[in-house]
């Protein structure tokens, strides 16, 4: 019978386990693999280069901008998230009825195509939109959005903030219906108010949740491609080049795969020690505060 169990439970896993091998584990080690060499992904041979790869990439320009602007979109994107999926929870978490209609509303955005909501901003955004007509006639002239730095930033992170916030304000939903009502009940007889009450007791037990979207939005913010690669295709002077497009570019562009294949690593690298220095620094706030 534990034989028969344990069968059983591997043919439920199996799916999982066999998409893991052919999408995951397989292309990880034939990445590995290329970083050493200088591949055309078409000749029948490769040239060993040792680690001139990775000393090309670590000088590279292009790379520099990637990492830069990772960390530039992570300190728009990370708060924005965080406080709009929040704020969307609270909305769906009080309203009387039909939460669950409002709450897979919010998370529609989330399962539209990025292609399609990119070409969608960029025909709102272009010179003869109705909106730029509208801000020239009223202020005289309207801003550049996809060509300027600074605006171009601005846009991509806000519409990846748009995105996801419906996703994460269910993960926040679900940690606003752990707790428990008693605890508001009481403090209300203490003479608490509603702001008092979200600071001392719901803040504090969503911290399992803030935890989870923080590291979850992190690490989004190293695989940022879609909107880039519609809007701006990494411009302007490289302002919203991310570690996706460098990657494409290299591999899928200038078929350099062994190249591609090494900004890849650093990218995967990045995030893996972006990732676990912010951890350490949450958890380490959280356990001086009785979190676990």
């Amino acid at each position: 019978m534990k034989r028969q169990k344990e069968l059983g439970g591997w043919l439920l896993a199996s799916p999982y386990l066999l998409s893991a091998i052919v999408f995951f584990l397989i292309p990880l080690g034939w990445s590995l693999s290329l970083v050493f060499f200088d591949w055309n992904l078409i000749s029948p041979t490769r040239t060993y280069v040792g680690l001139g790869n990775f000393r090309e990439a670590l000088t590279s320009t292009r790379v520099y901008n990637a990492f830069v602007n990772t960390y530039k979109f992570m300190a728009i994107i990370v708060p924005g998230v965080l406080a709009s999926s929040l704020c969307l929870a609270l909305i769906v978490q009080h309203l009387p009825r039909l939460k669950q209609f409002y709450a897979v509303g919010f998370f529609l955005p989330y399962l539209a195509s990025g292609v399609a909501i990119g070409l969608v901003v960029r025909g709102l955004l272009s010179y003869d939109s109705p909106l730029n007509e509208f801000l020239r006639q009223v202020f005289g002239s309207s801003p550049r959005w996809l060509r300027d730095p600074l605006w171009a930033t601005l846009v991509i992170s806000f519409m990846i903030v748009w995105k996801f916030s419906g996703y994460y304000s269910l993960i926040f939903l679900a940690g606003l219906q752990g707790i428990p009502r008693e605890l508001y009940e009481a403090a209300a007889l203490d003479g608490a108010g509603p702001f008092t009450q979200f600071r001392k007791i719901t803040l504090p037990l969503l911290y399992p949740a803030f935890y989870t979207v923080l590291v979850l939005a992190v690490g989004l913010c190293f695989a940022i491609f879609t909107e880039p690669y519609v809007l701006t295709g990494g411009g302007p002077r490289f302002a919203t080049h991310t570690w996706q497009l460098e990657i494409y570019y290299q591999a899928f562009e200038r078929f350099r795969a062994g190249y591609g294949a090494t900004v890849a690593v650093l990218n995967a690298v990045a995030t893996f020690v972006s990732i676990l220095l912010i951890r350490r620094a949450v958890e380490s706030w959280g356990a001086k505060r009785g979190f676990r």
